[in-house]
């Protein structure tokens, strides 16, 4: 009994959502990809210039 009044109101709030436009979506989408692949290649920077300075300092390969 319990579950059908909970779904009665999930059903209920989820008729005050605003749903984004299928423009804002693509939008919002193409930003966290490009965000994603930006973070990806900073990253990756770090990570070559930490492994170039331990070749060199530390296990002088």
């Amino acid at each position: 009994m319990k579950i059908i009044i909970f779904l009665k109101e999930v059903k209920q709030e989820l008729k005050k959502v605003t749903w984004p436009t299928k423009q804002e979506t693509i939008k919002y989408t193409v930003i966290v990809i490009g965000a994603s692949l930006v973070i990806a290649v900073i990253l990756g920077g770090f990570d070559l210039i930490f492994m170039e300075l331990l070749e060199k300092f530390i296990l002088k390969i």
